[in-house]
């Protein structure tokens, strides 16, 4: 009997327990039902609250598989001109942002916040393959029922549900409707209909009416045609929105990672500059730091910076835009270095340098001019940093095609050292000093701002100045990353990366698909430099990189040659007139380009005259404005236009080279002749060049 009552007792309890696990577990599932419904009533809500944007043109993806999970779901995906939205719907109470954490009460729900902002940088790869550029794809967390709540957590925007349409539509018309279409056909496979288990397999897009019930075109069958449905739709856009087209494969190199110091080169119209700026956005996105974009040139950063306000608004202010020079003197104000600026004493003190040089020294044989000299000290002595004649003796001279004997090279030092004396007893230093100052600045002490430097046009900097950028960031991975085209070189000497002391190994990158010039503008073009030979940074002789494909043709092109001033100015403005009767092109489309600043005044006199508004490069900062754009071709490097002149062209210039030309008249010709084919190719549609003189190439 004791047996039996023990035992009933232990079944007592058994089952005391089981009914306890039974009650727990049925509350549990109580919870989860209710979370479900929850989940449920909010995700709705939040689909009724984005159904308004169907009617604008926007496409709504609900309850989409999470990619590469089975169960996972990702609760809307919005596709438009505004970018892609992925947006999961939270039913969170008490939530608070602090330090890049996010709380719910006492939970630290950062880590959900995480999965959606990878998410977000997973599509991103995805969309590289139809060249959408990195920052058009954004990972939005919804608080259910909330408004006027916005915070930024891991790159993810916490935002009220009543706030959706508003962050969404406020970005405006950024993608072209082509280019929403292509997006929308990659986001179809990318996020597949929750329990359809292979890619391509009809996919529903909510509400019905926006897209017809087919089965979605994969990545694989749209790159077929993909290049020629890019462009489609941007050809006719102001061409502020065309510099920042992106074809698949350069989107993809804008996310790349290099783990050192890298370059982006390829001939000219093959896309380097707006690749670097797209990455400038991405790499200030994906460090959370800061991001220096330089080059040589004084105007082209107000430009690209009013780019990147285009393409990538929430970085703008992440990404240092600023020439070379005006880094470096920015720099040592900062650390109190004590310099002066003055261009008129800097050239009379090198007068006064080439004054006392005598009539037999061999820099006065009839071969050379002073410019020459001073090129030689501005570029090659000055430009590498050179102290002692021992290192100038023996320098290979990259970029100077005359050979110097030592004895010319010792009264080259000669005039250096008058001319750097004259300059300290004037109490002035040129703009090759100010480099090297800041070099030697950041030697001492480092720099820590940046996480990332972004060189264009790197062809045309000093040593001294790749050094100096070099320095701020080291050998770091994505570092540094030069971009340019040895063939766009305009300015005399040159150096090698391994000067500075910089090593690609492997991390070197050729665009070779050019989309900004047609066929006839770019054979054209090619014919000025057919014979032209360079060193290239990477100390390799080349003679310009191949370009393998164009995907754009047009009207061939033509010099048109006058004996006097009136007639060149006459058939200037009847081209004008033409091109601005073309459809999808206004004034700020064209642009007059020539090889000095004087000649850029007369060409806007000659326009002001004719009642022709425009406005010179020196105060373009990229803005579209119904003004045609005048300025040098330098001024003009990394811009494009949908039309060029290039008026003032002398004619000798386009001539066969003389026989009896000596090696530095050849050096500078070869130096005008790049310039000239740098201007020709800004243009996009239509070129024109107006040559003066009587001299004319040889058939």
């Amino acid at each position: 009997m004791t047996m039996a009552g023990e035992s009933a007792g232990v079944e007592a309890r058994r089952q005391r327990s089981r009914a306890h696990e039974l009650r727990r577990q049925a509350h549990d599932a109580e919870q989860r039902a209710a979370r479900f419904e929850i989940a449920h009533r909010t995700e709705s809500d939040t689909a009724r609250i984005l159904a308004p944007l169907a009617g604008i043109g926007y496409h709504l993806l609900a309850d989409r598989r999470w990619p590469g999970s089975r169960t996972a779901q990702v609760d809307m995906v919005v596709v438009g001109r505004a970018g892609v939205f992925i947006v999961d719907t939270k039913a969170w109470r008490e939530v608070a942002v602090h330090d890049d954490r996010i709380m719910r009460g006492q939970e630290d729900v950062t880590d959900d916040i995480a999965r959606l902002a990878d998410l977000a940088y997973s599509t991103e790869a995805a969309l590289a393959d139809v060249g959408l550029a990195p920052g058009e794809v954004h990972a939005v967390a919804a608080l259910a029922g909330q408004k006027r709540m916005h915070a930024r957590v891991a790159s993810v925007d916490v935002i009220g549900t009543h706030d959706l349409i508003g962050h969404i539509t406020t970005r405006g018309a950024r993608l072209t409707a082509s280019r929403v279409d292509e997006v929308l056909a990659a986001m179809l496979t990318h996020f597949p209909v929750i329990g359809d288990d292979a890619a391509g397999a009809p996919q529903v897009v909510v509400p019905a009416a926006v897209l017809p019930r087919e089965p979605a075109p994969t990545i694989t069958t749209m790159d077929e045609e993909l290049t020629d449905q890019l462009l489609d739709g941007v050809l006719e856009a102001p061409i502020e929105d065309w510099m920042a087209f992106l074809d698949p494969a350069q989107a993809k190199l804008v996310r790349r990672s290099f783990n050192g110091p890298a370059r982006i080169r390829g001939a000219a119209g093959t896309g380097k500059t707006v690749v670097g700026l797209h990455r400038a956005a991405y790499l200030a996105r994906a460090t959370g730091g800061r991001v220096l974009f330089t080059t040589y040139i004084r105007t082209l950063p107000a430009v690209l910076k009013s780019l990147l306000e285009r393409l990538a608004p929430d970085m703008v202010d992440r990404v240092d835009f600023v020439n070379v020079h005006a880094f470096a003197s920015r720099l040592l104000k900062e650390r109190g270095v004590a310099f002066r600026i003055d261009s008129l004493e800097a050239r009379l003190a090198f007068s006064d340098a080439w004054n006392v040089t005598s009539a037999s020294s061999p820099l006065k044989a009839p071969r050379f001019t002073r410019r020459y000299w001073e090129e030689e000290i501005a570029h090659v002595i000055k430009g590498r940093g050179l102290t002692h004649f021992d290192e100038y003796a023996d320098l290979a001279r990259v970029g100077r095609k005359h050979a110097l004997p030592v004895e010319v090279r010792q009264a080259v030092w000669d005039l250096y050292e008058g001319y750097s004396t004259n300059l300290r007893d004037r109490r002035v230093c040129d703009f090759e000093d100010v480099v090297l100052l800041a070099r030697d600045a950041v030697r001492e002490v480092p720099v820590d701002h940046y996480d990332a430097v972004i060189v264009d046009e790197a062809q045309d900097l000093s040593c001294a100045m790749v050094s100096l950028l070099h320095a701020l960031v080291g050998d770091r991975p994505d570092g540094l990353t030069l971009i340019g085209d040895g063939q766009q070189t305009i300015y005399p000497g040159g150096y090698t990366l391994g000067e500075v002391g910089i090593s690609l190994a492997g991390r070197g990158v050729v665009l070779d698909v050019n989309h900004r010039n047609t066929a006839e503008i770019l054979e054209f073009a090619k014919a000025i430099v057919a014979d032209d030979q360079f060193v290239d940074i990477e100390g390799v002789d080349g003679a310009g990189d191949a370009v393998s494909a164009v995907s754009r043709s047009g009207p061939q092109p033509g010099i048109h040659h006058f004996t006097n001033r009136a007639d060149h100015d006459a058939a200037l403005l009847a081209r004008v007139e033409a091109v601005l009767r073309l459809v999808g092109t206004g004034r700020g489309d064209v642009g007059i380009l020539t090889a000095t600043n004087p000649q850029a005044d007369k060409v806007m006199a000659v326009l002001d005259d004719a009642g022709v508004p425009s406005v010179s490069l020196k105060n373009y900062a990229g803005k579209s404005s119904d003004q045609i754009r005048v300025g040098t071709i330098k001024r003009a490097k990394g811009l494009e236009f949908k039309q060029v002149l290039l008026p003032h062209v002398p004619a000798k210039l386009l001539a066969d080279t003389p026989d009896t030309e000596s090696v530095a008249d050849r050096e500078r010709r070869e130096l005008d002749r790049r310039e000239l084919y740098v201007g020709m190719t800004r243009a996009r549609d239509g070129l024109w060049v107006g040559a003066l003189g009587t001299n004319r190439r040889r058939d």
